[in-house]
């Protein structure tokens, strides 16, 4: 891990909270700090997402952001152990990543998992769990409070924006409806992406 920008240096040390943007690439949010494995410019930090962040301090950033990235992480439950970390307590975690029923994303070979509905209440307490499915929180001893989760359709043609609209307005009005789509309608209507917005339950 390398810190290549001088002001973050700086607001790290003066313990100024930050803002990051995981896997942004060169495009990172207007705001953020950009962090990436690749050294590029505009990069503010080469980090390993695999990997321990071991520059960045605990509880010193109020908000992660992270675009199509998670799935090209190996070792999800180290990274999400980093960003529970180095987040304050009601900072935002907001994830994008692509839905299971993207097709266009086993296309790519860096892929290398896909999120569902539940995919982060792996790391919510089971008593904050939804009642119509709980799943094991055993794999890791970090905690997150699920905010909000909307499962996001494409909007490439004319038809996918006429449909895209009112079906993501049904389906996202609550967990119920977002449930029944995964399990009943997925492969006959595909998503192109899940948002998850979190906070550390600390």
């Amino acid at each position: 891990m390398k810190i290549l920008n001088s002001k973050l240096q700086m607001d790290l040390k003066e313990g100024n909270l930050i803002r990051l943007d995981l896997g942004s690439g060169q495009r990172a949010r207007k705001g953020f700090y950009s962090v990436d494995h690749i050294d590029l410019d505009g990069i503010d930090v080469v980090a390993d997402l695999n990997k321990p962040l071991n520059l960045i301090p605990d509880d010193c950033v109020e908000y992660i952001f992270s675009n199509h990235a998670f799935e090209h992480i190996d070792d999800l439950l180290t990274l999400m152990r980093e960003i529970y970390r180095i987040t304050i307590k009601n900072g935002t975690v907001e994830i994008v990543v692509p839905h299971f029923s993207n097709i266009y994303g086993y296309s790519d070979p860096t892929h290398v998992r896909f999120f569902g509905l539940f995919s982060m209440y792996y790391f919510v307490s089971p008593q904050k769990q939804p009642k119509t499915r709980q799943v094991p929180a055993f794999y890791t001893n970090v905690r997150f409070n699920i905010q909000s989760i909307n499962i996001e359709f494409y909007k490439l043609s004319f038809l996918d924006k006429i449909f895209s609209r009112g079906i993501s307005k049904v389906i996202n009005q609550n967990i119920i409806w977002q449930e029944f789509y995964e399990r009943r309608l997925a492969s006959l209507y595909h998503a192109r992406q899940i948002r998850y917005i979190m906070d550390p339950d600390k």
